[in-house]
């Protein structure tokens, strides 16, 4: 049976009248600022706004919700990085249910206490692994074990027909017919669901997946025809760090998709401080990913009706000094460097007047190895007011022959050391 016909429009209208008992449709606003930037009309669909501040309330609760006596009782069991443990706890304890949530030991503490919070005394969360994969395959043994009830964050039919009254609610509530619907890809629940609703009622509109790009496991899966498990990821966009999506989402998606946009996560982090600074918006990593992707389809989109979901705004501020740094970084305004410096007076005075221009800056200076030489290796960081000016600090660099190694273009040595 083809995929499409076990997830279809009723599904979503049914979890829809469902999901009425426990929460609110989510603002769909239009941006003046990007709609001008991008010369279209850009809404944004605030699911960051909802009560548990992401979209993962829809298809916890849709799924909870349709469990029998039997296996309430028994109680339920979930993996996420997050989000979807905010909305199975929030769903436990709507519904009386017990549940224990396995998360990965990286995830944010914002998201543990979000969690707990809104669980109380109904669940109980367990700390392990480094990945969301980790967790779910000791929650999914855990369950085994004890005869408990899954709840798949995405691959499962009732977890997509939750997601997919994101869709619902946009076609009801925009003016005009979008031309296109960008939406976060982790394990695909959302876009699989979004685009089965959409395209079923309004064919013509494109939906584009957009994935970081440090875990690309749908664009990867599509472009090998099936469903491939990623040997690492990169686990800064919690929200979406996924290494393997769901068969059942990959065979929807194979069809749905127009295209999915990978972007780069100093690409996302300029994006989460600009809509911070322009809009008082705050968002998560995967919630700033579809905003991120239009410049790739600046063109395409003149003009058009554009509808980028925000997935979810659950960013812990401590994470905002790395947020702004990955930034600055990717636009090509902060800069990395070992030097062979002077260990001498007057060498970073020195340093200063002829090497830094008017409005360079040090943010960081530090020696990694001192000695009894005349120099020793330090690492410098060097933040610029505009990014043209790098050329000429390599200039000066080079001419004051510091023999020095631009971490930026190194991974493993910027990875080690910043």
């Amino acid at each position: 049976m083809n995929v499409l016909s076990k997830v279809g429009l009723e599904d979503i209208i049914k979890a829809n009248h469902v999901l009425s008992r426990v929460i609110e449709p989510s603002p769909l606003q239009r941006n003046e600022l990007l709609s001008s930037i991008y010369e279209c009309n850009v809404y944004l669909k605030r699911e960051d706004m909802q009560v548990v501040r992401s979209f993962k309330i829809r298809g916890a609760y849709n799924v909870i919700q349709s469990l029998s006596p039997s296996e309430r009782e028994a109680g339920v069991v979930c993996a996420s990085a997050g989000n979807h443990a905010q909305g199975v706890a929030y769903s436990c304890k709507q519904l009386g249910i017990h549940g224990k949530i396995f998360m990965p030991t990286t995830t944010p503490r914002q998201k543990i206490s979000q969690v707990k919070l809104f669980g109380g005394p109904f669940v109980e969360v367990i700390l392990t692994g480094d990945t969301f994969d980790d967790s779910s395959a000791q929650a999914k043994a855990y369950c085994e074990k004890e005869n408990k009830v899954f709840i798949h964050p995405f691959d499962d039919v009732r977890t997509i027909a939750g997601q997919g009254t994101v869709g619902l609610e946009i076609m009801n509530q925009i003016p005009e017919t979008p031309d296109f619907i960008f939406a976060t890809i982790g394990g695909g629940g959302l876009v699989a669901g979004v685009s089965t609703y959409v395209q079923s009622v309004s064919p013509q509109t494109r939906m584009i997946g957009v994935e970081p790009e440090g875990a690309d496991s749908m664009a990867q899966s599509l472009a090998r025809g099936q469903v491939v498990t990623l040997s690492t990821i990169d686990k800064f966009v919690d929200g979406a760090a996924v290494k393997q999506v769901g068969q059942l989402t990959f065979d929807i998606c194979k069809d749905a998709l127009e295209d999915i946009v990978v972007v780069p996560s100093g690409k996302e982090c300029t994006t989460i401080l600009e809509l911070y600074n322009n809009n008082a918006i705050v968002i998560e990593p995967a919630g700033a990913l579809p905003v991120a992707a239009l410049d790739a389809y600046r063109e395409q989109i003149r003009g058009k009706t554009v509808v980028c979901i925000i997935s979810g705004g659950n960013n812990d501020i401590d994470r905002m000094q790395v947020i702004k740094e990955r930034s600055l970084i990717y636009e090509g305004l902060k800069h990395y460097f070992i030097l062979n410096f002077p260990q001498r007076a007057g060498a970073l005075r020195e340093f200063l007047e002829e090497v830094l221009g008017p409005t360079d800056d040090i943010t960081r200076f530090e020696y990694t190895k001192k000695n009894n030489r005349d120099d020793a290796p330090a690492l410098v960081g060097i933040e610029l007011k505009n990014k043209d000016d790098y050329e000429g600090l390599i200039e000066r660099l080079s001419l004051k022959d510091y023999g020095f190694i631009e971490i930026n273009k190194d991974p493993k040595l910027f990875n080690l050391l910043i």
